[in-house]
C-alpha cells in the first residue's frame, strides 16, 4: 500500500484497488457568527428562500451526523484494517465537529427568526435513534454511504463553481459551508468503504439510494415549505418566493443534481471514481494553507 501526501488535509492512501482515499484530518474550529452584519435575516444574497434552504439544511446537520457517527461505530470491532480504521476516526473527528459548529450557527439563526430548533430537540433525537434500532445496522450504515454521496456531490458543487462561490452572503456562514464542503470530500467513501469492508451487498446499497432519493426531495420540499409558512415577511410575498424557487432549481446547485446522485446507483461504483484530488488540494490551501482564509479560525 503506498501513501503520499495531499496538501494539508489528509494524506493520501492507495488501495490495492487502485482508489485513492487518505486520512481526514480533524481540525478543531471555531468561527465568528454575528460579526457580519451585512444581510438581516436573510443571509444569503437577501433570497428568502435559498436562505430558509441553507438554514433548514443547517439545522438537520447536528443530528444527521451523530447518527452518521452511530452507523459506523456500531462496526468498529469488526473493522480488521489499520489504514480503514485511522480514516474511520478522521471521519468520525470531521463530522463532530460539523455538528458543534452548526449548532452554534443554528443558534444565531434561531435568534434571526428561522423555527428550526425542533432538529435538535431530545423527542426528535429519541425518535431517530429509535428508528435505527429498529432497522439492521448493515441497512442504517447503508444509509449513511447514501447520504455521504449526496453530501459530497453538493460539496463538489459548491467547491467547484464559481457562480456558487460568488453568490453574495453572511462571509462567515459561506466560511462554514465551504470548510464543511471540503471535509465533506476528504472523507466521501470512509462510509462506503466500512459497508464494503463488513460484507454489505450491492444489492442492498443500490436499494437504499434509490429509497432516499425518492423520499429526500419530497421530505426537503416539504420542510423547506412549511418553514416559510411560519415567516410572516415570506408569506406575504408568494411571487417572489415562486421567482426565487424557480431560480434555485434552474441554478448551479440544483441544476442536473439527479444525474449526479444516479452515479452512485451503477453496480460496481466507489465514491473514488469521482476524482476531487485537484480540488481538494486546492481548497486545502485556499482555506488552511501558509495563507488561508481559514487558519486564524483554527483552535
Amino acid at each position: 500500500m503506498a501513501s503520499g501526501h495531499s496538501g494539508r488535509g489528509a494524506v493520501a492512501v492507495v488501495d490495492a484497488a487502485g482508489k485513492t482515499a487518505g486520512y481526514p484530518k480533524t481540525r478543531r474550529i471555531r468561527f465568528r457568527f454575528g460579526e457580519d452584519r451585512t444581510y438581516g435575516k436573510y443571509f444569503v444574497n437577501d433570497d428568502i428562500v435559498f436562505s430558509h434552504f441553507v438554514a433548514g439544511l443547517s439545522a438537520a446537520f447536528p443530528p444527521g451526523e451523530e447518527s452518521f457517527i452511530r452507523s459506523v461505530r456500531s462496526f468498529a470491532d469488526h473493522i480488521t484494517d489499520p489504514t480503514l480504521k485511522k480514516r474511520v476516526a478522521g471521519f468520525i473527528g470531521q463530522e463532530s465537529m460539523h455538528g458543534q459548529e452548526h449548532r452554534r450557527l443554528n443558534e444565531k439563526l434561531v435568534e434571526k427568526g428561522y423555527r428550526i430548533e425542533w432538529w435538535d430537540s431530545k423527542p426528535w433525537k429519541e425518535r431517530q435513534i429509535r428508528f435505527e434500532q429498529r432497522i439492521p445496522s448493515r441497512m442504517h450504515l447503508a444509509m449513511t454511504a447514501a447520504a455521504e454521496h449526496y453530501t459530497a456531490v453538493l460539496a463538489e458543487r459548491v467547491l467547484a463553481n464559481d457562480e456558487i462561490q460568488a453568490i453574495p452572503g453572511d462571509s462567515e456562514v459561506w466560511n462554514l459551508l465551504n470548510w464543511h464542503a471540503l471535509e465533506e470530500l476528504e472523507h466521501k467513501s470512509v462510509a462506503f468503504d466500512v459497508y464494503r469492508a463488513v460484507g454489505g451487498s450491492e444489492r442492498a446499497r443500490i436499494a437504499v439510494m434509490v429509497a432516499l432519493i425518492a423520499l429526500t426531495i419530497p421530505l426537503t420540499a416539504t420542510s423547506l415549505a412549511v418553514s416559510l409558512a411560519r415567516d410572516p415577511v415570506a408569506r406575504r410575498q408568494p411571487v417572489r418566493l415562486v421567482r426565487e424557487t424557480y431560480a434555485q432549481l434552474r441554478g448551479p446547485l440544483f441544476k442536473g443534481l439527479f444525474s449526479d446522485l444516479a452515479k452512485y446507483l451503477r453496480p460496481g461504483f466507489h465514491p473514488d471514481d469521482i476524482d476531487t484530488t485537484a480540488l481538494l488540494k486546492r481548497w486545502q490551501t485556499e482555506l488552511f494553507g501558509a495563507n488561508g482564509a481559514l487558519v486564524d479560525h483554527l483552535k
